[in-house]
């Protein structure tokens, strides 16, 4: 299938969604993924700002580099050369083939000076309640993360995160965390990790508590409604002694600008906001086009926030109702005895209409291939989210990915 062909598919399954403020969209910006990257430009090199990681003693620019859709070994190469030394990686995407390819590129650097962080999701998960079960596979967990090490071709990694930690019990879940001491003490990690994004202020003070940790990433942004809740436990943490990474930082909204709804996103500001707070050691937003990439790197010039950015702050605030963001709070889930994952449907239908990146909604679209989705035999919806979503309808636009085969839209 061409490049051409599979950009007007995409466009297809987004123009022709059924939800929400989606379906008013504007897709003329939407473009393909790769096909409008710029050659990098000899440039002086940027300012860096670094804060130090907490306990482990590790000093690093506020900005680092998500990579669950590097595609741009150009684009790689010179976030590397600009000193962003640290890249999250995960076994879970793209099925390896991103660790593969971040473990290409970094052959040609010295190892010492790049920090490598990946992470391996146990299975099975509850994503119902947030915790991990009782029949989890902790000899495959083990052997994901050999082929981890294998993919990127290190020995080791410095950062190890156990995936989607919810409720204290994940955090302290001993069978896994047998397994990433074992992990540790045979030196193919220097530090042990916790991601969390549902339940985020429990796991973040569960992770503090268990003093096994050296660092947590939770969510976090300036539009999750119980941020101030998240801040007291990224501040508790980081008081701990941990290191704290911040991901899912930047999240768009939309509003009426005349009488047309437009998706709307000010990555700068968010991550300034973000960083304003100096118990966040790092970001590691993606980055997959070099216009993202000079932006990401401008926030280390001055962490300021300009009149303009407040007020898009403050706009983006006031219009959280049009937000497509998922808070991941579960309330869902108690309120409707055979719902799916329903936060990560949402999260799906998010990448696909907020940020146009169909390949990252049917990555994650992936993890629950095999849950009924009932939503389609009831005659009402029982959900009432906080957000105002129509679960029903948002649901059943976004299961059609799965009827699709992933390379499809790759």
């Amino acid at each position: 299938m061409t490049k051409n062909k599979t950009c007007m598919n995409r466009r297809n399954f987004l123009s022709k969604g059924l939800a929400g403020i989606a379906g008013t969209f504007a897709l003329t910006n939407m473009g393909c993924k790769g096909t409008a990257d710029k050659g990098a430009e000899e440039e002086k090199k940027p300012k860096l700002m670094y804060r130090t990681l907490g306990k482990t003693g590790v000093k690093l620019p506020i900005i680092s580099m998500g990579s669950m859709e590097a595609t741009s070994e150009a684009l790689v190469r010179t976030a590397l050369d600009s000193g962003v030394a640290h890249i999250a990686t995960s076994h879970y995407y793209q099925r390896g083939k991103v660790q593969q390819f971040i473990g290409r590129i970094i052959k040609d650097y010295d190892r010492d000076k790049i920090l490598l962080a990946t992470g391996v999701t146990p299975q099975p998960v509850d994503w119902r309640t947030g915790t991990f079960s009782k029949d989890t596979d902790t000899a495959k967990f083990e052997r994901d993360f050999e082929k981890s090490l294998k993919n990127l071709d290190v020995d080791y990694v410095d950062f190890f995160y156990l995936p989607y930690v919810g409720k204290k019990e994940s955090a302290t879940f001993e069978p896994l965390m047998n397994s990433m001491e074992k992990i540790k003490k045979a030196g193919k990690t220097r530090f042990l990790g916790a991601a969390s994004h549902s339940f985020v202020s429990e796991a973040v003070r569960a992770v503090a508590d268990s003093g096994f940790y050296d660092v947590v990433m939770p969510a976090y942004n300036f539009l999750l409604k119980d941020i101030e809740e998240r801040t007291e436990a990224v501040d508790y943490a980081a008081g701990k002694g941990l290191g704290v990474v911040a991901m899912k930082t930047i999240s768009g909204v939309s509003w009426l600008t005349g009488e047309k709804q437009e998706a709307v996103s000010n990555p700068k500001a968010a991550l300034k906001w973000v960083l304003q707070n100096k118990n966040i050691h790092t970001v590691v937003p993606g980055i997959t086009t070099f216009d993202q990439l000079e932006t990401d790197l401008s926030v280390m010039e001055d962490l300021t926030l300009t009149p303009e950015e407040k007020k898009y702050l403050e706009l983006a605030r006031l219009s959280q109702n049009k937000s497509l963001l998922c808070q991941g709070c579960g309330t869902c889930l108690k309120q409707c005895s055979s719902a799916p994952d329903i936060p990560t449907l949402m999260r799906c239908y998010m990448y696909a209409y907020g940020y146009r990146d169909l390949p990252a909604a049917v990555r994650n679209i992936e993890s629950i291939k095999d849950n009924p989705i009932a939503c389609a035999d009831c005659s009402s919806c029982v959900v009432k989210c906080p957000m105002g979503f129509d679960i029903k309808e948002k649901v059943l636009d976004i299961i059609r990915l799965r009827d699709f085969p992933p390379e499809f839209f790759a």
